[in-house]
This record gives C-alpha cells, structure tokens and sequence, in this order.
C-alpha cells in the first residue's frame, strides 16, 4: 500500500484529492484505516484499484510468482497477487493493518496464500521475493535500492508514481482510464552484476556498469574497441566493432553468440576479477 511521510504539508494534500476513508460498510467495533493516518516514518495511502492491477500487469504475475509488498497496508496488493494464483506476502508495521490484512484475505479467499509480518522494512528478508511491489517515498526507494539491486537477476520490481533514484525504469506506464491520481506505474527488471574484467576469446572485456547498461573496453592483438550494453535480469547484449553479442550471465561466466557479418558463433566469457 502507499506509504508517505509523516507531515502536515503532506497530509494536507493527500486529504483535499482522496476519500477519507479507505473502506467503507465495516462493522463500528472493526478497525477502519484513515487516508493519511500517521505511521513509523510516513502516512498511510490506499493504492488506487486500478493501480493494484496496473502493477501486477506490469509484472506479469503469474502462479509461479512470490510477491512480496513492502508496507503491504491494509494488504490489497498482497490479496489481488494470490488471487492471481502467487504466493504473496506483506511487510507492515502497523499490527491493525495487518490484521485487517489477514481478516481481508481470509474472506477473499485467499488466506492460505497470502500471508503478512509486522516488521520494519529497511531491516527485513525479501531476498526470495520474484516481484517486488512498492509505494513509498522516493528517499525510501533510495534507502532499499542496495537490497533490491542484490535481488536475484530478473526479479520484477514495480512502483506506482515514484522512481528509485537514477535508476531508470525499464517500463513505464500511465494509466490514463478512470484513474485521478497516482496514476503512473513503472517497473524495473534487476539487472545481473557484470561490471570488472571478463576474458572472452575475443579479448578482454572490461566493463563499467551503471544499473541496466554498461560500457566499457574489448581489447585484443588488433588494439582497443570500444562496448556499450545491456542488460534485462540475466539476459545481455553488447556489441564492440562489427560484432553483436548476446548471452546469458550465469555468476562468473557468460554464454551465447557473437554475430559477425551475419555469421554466429558460440561464446564463452570468464569473469577474471571484481
């Protein structure tokens, strides 16, 4: 769910363009969450319906999925995940959120695959998560880019509205329909580690990574060609003279063809240092 930070500048704004409340028709003695109540470090914000659905398109969940939300709320990320057929799972630190959360998933139906933890997000373990939802402040997305940088390769991050830095998004999309506000999702596909020096039979490649592109050297008996590249989880294309190269990067080492004047051939680079 949507988290913000806790002040008046910024509860003052969310409360002239949201509902006041965040459900509606629950029992008097239920525990209702307020648009703007006052968290840990933020305050609270519902993601809009047709973001939640926005988001998980852009992930393309599927069952095979582990979804983790990071300030899960009242848990409607979570629930619209397994719904999907994912294993899903809330971080919260509010504990009325996340028994409104577990109260919300059992009656939807879902409560044997959505699942909820009180605990801080910057301190947590998502490390198995193969999606990553977020709706946080863009210093909070900053404060967790090292953690969702060493996800597995391929892990699909999503956030609705605020970027993560200088990170660039792969994707991202405006939901124009029936959506006033916060109507922007983009995604992020976290990128394999392949800056350092490689050796191809080609040469040595030495590479200079900046999140998903890179650039760098390919030097051999002919002299030094200039790299550029890019990477999408594990999968990589770079090209150096008149060779196009893709692969797959698996930890230390790289397989796939090299392209020269319309002729493959396999290949195979060594990672040779850090």
């Amino acid at each position: 769910m949507a988290l913000f930070r806790r002040s008046w500048v910024v509860l003052s704004f969310v409360s002239l363009i949201l509902p006041i409340s965040a459900r509606t028709g629950a029992a008097k003695d239920e525990y209702t969450p307020k648009v703007g109540q006052p968290g840990k470090d933020v305050v609270w914000v519902p993601n809009p319906t047709l973001m939640v659905e926005k988001l998980l398109d852009m992930a393309k969940v599927t069952p095979k999925d582990y979804v983790v939300d990071l300030g899960s709320g009242d848990g409607r990320n979570v629930i619209a995940a397994a719904k999907r057929g994912a294993r899903a799972h809330g971080i919260e630190y509010n504990p009325d959120l996340i028994e409104l959360s577990r109260k919300w998933a059992t009656k939807e139906g879902v409560g044997d695959r959505a699942t909820f933890e009180k605990d801080d997000i910057f301190k947590s373990n998502f490390s198995k998560a193969t999606v990553v939802i977020l709706f946080l402040l863009p210093e909070m997305n900053v404060r967790l880019r090292p953690k969702l940088l060493d996800l597995k390769p391929g892990t699909r991050i999503v956030a609705n509205t605020f970027a993560i830095g200088d990170w660039n998004a792969d994707e991202t999309v405006i939901a124009a329909d029936n959506c006033e506000h916060w109507c922007t999702g983009r995604l992020w596909i976290v990128p394999a580690k392949v800056a350092g020096p490689w050796k191809l039979p080609q040469g040595e490649l030495t590479v200079k990574q900046n999140y998903q592109t890179f650039s760098g050297t390919l030097k051999s008996d002919n002299g030094a060609v200039p790299v550029r590249g890019r990477l999408r989880g594990d999968q990589i294309v770079f090209s150096s003279g008149g060779t196009q190269y893709t692969g797959t990067v698996d930890g230390n080492t790289i397989d796939g063809f090299a392209r020269t004047s319309g002729t493959d051939s396999k290949f195979r680079a060594t990672r040779t240092g850090k």
